[in-house]
């Protein structure tokens, strides 16, 4: 069997999972604010239902959460430590190049 690499990655695609990704991708700025149910739903251009469904999901994941004074949803914490960890990391590399960058130009 081909490793998924080597295939047409939207042999693979699934609708719900694929809404839930566009749905983390519309709530990237509305980190305030939020964004309100029906709006994501118009957005999406789906049911009110689905919407719930995945704004549960990615809650339970971290990835969002529910402005408890307005019932609006936002970005969660989690993706920001994802962010956070991977600039981390980069770092890490940068300094561990640069290190070797300097052991192999000394005089």
């Amino acid at each position: 069997m081909n490793a998924p690499a080597d295939r047409d990655p939207a042999a693979y695609a699934h609708e719900g999972q694929q809404r839930i990704l566009k749905l983390v991708q519309l709530l990237a700025g509305h980190e305030i604010t939020g964004m309100a149910p029906a709006d994501i739903a118009r957005q999406q251009g789906c049911a009110a239902s689905a919407v719930t469904r995945d704004l549960a999901n990615l809650q339970l994941a971290g990835l969002a959460e529910c402005v408890p004074e307005t019932g609006r949803w936002r970005l969660g914490p989690a993706l920001v430590q994802i962010a956070n960890k991977h600039a981390a990391a980069m770092s890490r590399a940068e300094a561990r190049l640069e290190e070797v960058r300097n052991r192999y130009s000394r005089a």
